[in-house]
């Protein structure tokens, strides 16, 4: 069976996680990524990270653990250099899609700005992903995932404490927004069937946070005055039990409720719950009845009567989740000494056309004289470009 993007061509610039977790889902669903890796940003990450210290064997290990590079061609090239560029452009000719992740005015004051790229490839995507888009006055501002949730009003909502934000403790703008860039990268190449011309696709990671808070817009009925943010519902609830562990229930509609206060045997409060004034006690009862039992022995009793319930599962015991093994998002590479690395499998489920994880990240330039020949450069040709790199 052939992948759904098997023939696409991504050039992929990108550095920081919105966009590289684009190329990574394009990857899997079988387009062929060829990263352009500037051999200065490479040994600066090294020096950053303290990686410079490893052997080069120990390096390759951390590319292979690296599931972001996955299926990724790595090209080592200053985008600066004369003959870097040259073989930049005979890659933009043949590529269907360039991906980058620099801000507003930076791919073009390189010489690889859309308009620019637009006249040597007609039919290419150009997708950029950048903190605050293209346009607009905070489209040259720096910054990562907490920005964007701040500037779309999203961070205000985040987190346990009811008076203050925090931070969300995941990627949630990074990873949206490079869902959001796999998105666009598709509509524009569906559209291009039509058109027979490429486009700019104009990713923001505030954009993409502000539809985290498209519930309370929906909602509330005075945004001015909105409640204090958290979970105040007796009907869900994250729950410490009693071996120190968690669980999380969320058994909002009337039945879920019901089934689930005569599991915990405090029937009486089936009939309290939109009892705004009573919820805090009601949490409370809840929170001392949870502190009865063990996690194990609630998810079992939870599991016979049928309500909605999860334990909340640590990151080890997450990737050994019969469920996540089953689902095919747990899988095992081999980084190059041959010893297994956890990946995280395809998030997207294709009945036909599956998608297909990759190779293991190589290491920064592992691909470079392949490409290069491949774009019809000699061996001494190549080998002279590469040492220009350096």
């Amino acid at each position: 069976m052939t992948t759904p993007l098997n023939g696409i061509r991504v050039v992929d610039f990108s550095k920081f996680l919105p966009g590289p977790y684009c190329t990574w889902m394009l990857a899997d669903l079988g387009a062929e990524i060829i990263r352009i890796e500037n051999p200065r940003e490479v040994a600066k990450q090294k020096k950053v990270f303290g990686w410079d210290k490893l052997t080069d064997d120990e390096n390759a290990q951390l590319r292979a653990k690296d599931i972001l590079t996955r299926g990724k061609q790595s090209v080592l090239l200053n985008p600066g250099t004369a003959s870097a560029k040259e073989a930049i452009f005979k890659l933009i000719k043949q590529a269907d899609v360039l991906v980058e992740d620099y801000r507003p005015g930076v791919m073009e004051s390189m010489g690889y700005g859309y308009e620019v790229l637009k006249t040597i490839n007609p039919k290419l995507i150009y997708c950029s992903v950048t903190l605050c888009g293209q346009t607009g006055p905070y489209a040259n501002k720096p910054g990562h995932d907490p920005i964007a949730l701040a500037t779309a009003g999203a961070l205000s909502r985040m987190g346990g404490n009811a008076t203050a934000p925090d931070f969300p403790g995941v990627p949630v703008a990074d990873l949206l927004s490079g869902s959001n860039a796999v998105i666009g990268v598709l509509a524009a190449l569906l559209a291009r069937q039509t058109t027979g011309k490429g486009q700019q696709v104009d990713i923001a990671m505030s954009d993409a946070s502000l539809a985290l808070i498209i519930n309370v817009l929906s909602r509330a009925p005075d945004l001015n005055s909105l409640p204090a943010k958290g979970m105040h519902r007796a009907d869900s609830g994250i729950w410490r039990t009693a071996d120190d562990k968690w669980l999380v229930t969320t058994d909002m509609e009337p039945r879920y409720w019901k089934q689930f206060c005569e599991a915990i045997g405090l029937q009486a409060l089936a009939d309290e719950q939109m009892n705004k004034a009573r919820w805090p006690d009601m949490k409370a009862e809840i929170a001392s009845v949870m502190a009865t039992r063990t996690q194990a022995q609630w998810c079992r009793i939870f599991e016979q009567a049928g309500t909605q319930f999860s334990p909340v599962l640590t990151i080890p015991e997450a990737l050994e989740n019969e469920h996540n093994l089953a689902r095919e998002m747990i899988i095992n590479q081999s980084a190059p000494d041959g010893t297994p690395v956890i990946h995280v499998g395809a998030p997207v489920k294709l009945s036909d056309t599956p998608a297909k994880p990759g190779f293991p990240g190589r290491t920064a330039g592992s691909d470079t004289q392949q490409i290069l020949m491949s774009l019809g450069y000699s061996k001494s040709d190549t080998d002279q470009i590469i040492k220009e790199q350096l």
